[in-house]
């Protein structure tokens, strides 16, 4: 778990002022629940923007008002191209371009958790970049927040330094960014020293970033967060429906997989094939979940659960009903064993809840049942894997999604 010395040390003076006061003012059980939470971020761009997208909607019910992020720096720092890897809808997203003074105006979109601002380069000259850098720095005064992004190539001039005092001056907590890191690969650590000793700051307080890619924006994400109480309880009820949604994409492709394991004839005789593809599934939550295990034991969960034998029986029984071909059966009775297998190891990881005996029966023949129907109408001609892949996808959204789906098989029963 990172510890508060280690945020303190990310944060610019000011930044850090603010986050000691607010630690100072937290309760011993208050403060490991902040550091997990903190700890806990995805690391990955793609993620974090789906976490954005999923607490916000826990803040506008909370609080309604959003607080408001400005990215502010001189002219063509990427700050727009930043700006784009928190907005939301491709509508609100800004023109980037290579030129100077791409961007003229604000620009206020939804990032989930925050209204994030874009806004010119705050350094410009003349008449025109005079109103420019009115407009910037207005959105700097108004903010709750300021991201202040550099570029690694143009570095830390005069210009810059009358610039960040600016910012500065107006008492706001921020975080420095310097953009385009991967343009001086090799020199990149040289190139942080010096901007962070011009700049006055640390090495560990200026965030490395490349725009393009959402390098850097977790950090950044988790910077705004730790300054902002709000924020971090949105991120905190956030969280549960993030690492859900996640774990319900990898059940998904599990499911669909095993669906083709099955589709050979008999397929439960040998279920070997089927306890890997689970086993991966189970490791691949565990992760979401920050949960450490290994392959050896995500295998030892699914043994444990007991779901090879339930598929065995299942199987026996619906054979002699007639109707179904084998492999028919075998893939519904596969899809519905794995999504209960991820459902079960999700609940464990998050509450270390083991699902009954008796749930997991009557959940796995709910899901067979809603699996056989789907796959009926297809025929009792074997479908290609893409096809039959397609149709348990199909079939999957249909399903209540993560700690609901334990309700489907009290809904299948009405």
């Amino acid at each position: 778990m990172v510890s508060i010395d280690e945020l303190l040390r990310k944060m610019p003076p000011e930044s850090r002022d603010i986050l000691r006061v607010i630690w100072d003012s937290l309760s011993p059980s208050d403060r490991k629940g902040f550091l997990s939470l903190l700890s806990n971020l995805p690391s990955d761009s793609n993620l974090v923007r789906l976490l954005l997208r999923l607490s916000g909607q826990q803040l506008r019910m909370a609080f309604g008002q959003k607080n408001q992020v400005a990215i502010v720096g001189p002219t063509n720092v990427g700050k727009s191209t930043l700006y784009n890897q928190f907005v939301h809808q491709k509508s609100d997203r800004a023109e980037t371009s290579p030129l100077p003074g791409t961007t003229r105006t604000n620009q206020q979109a939804d990032a989930g958790l925050f209204a994030i601002v874009d806004t010119p380069g705050a350094d410009a000259v003349g008449e025109v970049g005079a109103r420019e850098q009115a407009e910037a720095l207005r959105a700097a005064a108004q903010a709750d927040f300021l991201i202040i992004v550099f570029d690694a190539i143009q570095g830390i001039k005069q210009t810059e330094l009358d610039l960040f005092s600016q910012l500065r001056a107006l008492g706001k907590p921020y975080v420095v960014a310097l953009n385009k890191i991967d343009l001086v690969r090799k020199e990149s650590a040289a190139v942080i020293a010096r901007a962070a000793q011009n700049l006055g700051l640390t090495v560990e307080q200026v965030l490395p970033v490349i725009a393009k890619t959402g390098d850097g924006v977790p950090e950044i994400l988790a910077a705004v967060a730790a300054t902002e109480p709000e924020i971090v309880a949105a991120l905190g009820r956030g969280l549960p429906q993030f690492r859900w949604q996640l774990a319900w994409r990898s059940i998904v492709s599990a499911a669909s997989v095993s669906a083709v394991i099955a589709i050979t004839p008999l397929p439960i005789i040998d279920f070997a094939p089927l306890i890997i593809t689970q086993s991966a599934m189970v490791l691949s939550i565990a992760r979401i979940y920050n949960y450490r295990i290994t392959i050896r034991r995500a295998r030892e969960l699914v043994v444990t659960f007991g779901l090879g034998f339930l598929a065995r029986t299942l199987f026996a029984e619906l054979s002699k009903l007639g109707g179904p071909p084998g492999w028919l059966l075998g893939s519904a009775i596969a899809a519905s064993t794995t999504v209960v297998m991820g459902y079960a190891a999700a609940n464990w990881f998050e509450s270390g809840e083991k699902l009954s005996k008796d749930r997991i029966n009557a959940l796995t023949k709910a899901l067979t049942t809603h699996f056989l129907d789907s796959l009926m109408s297809m025929g009792k001609k074997r479908p290609s894997r893409q096809t039959l892949q397609e149709r348990i996808r199909a079939a999957m959204q249909e399903l209540p999604q993560g700690k609901e789906i334990e309700l489907f098989d009290d809904q299948a029963k009405n």
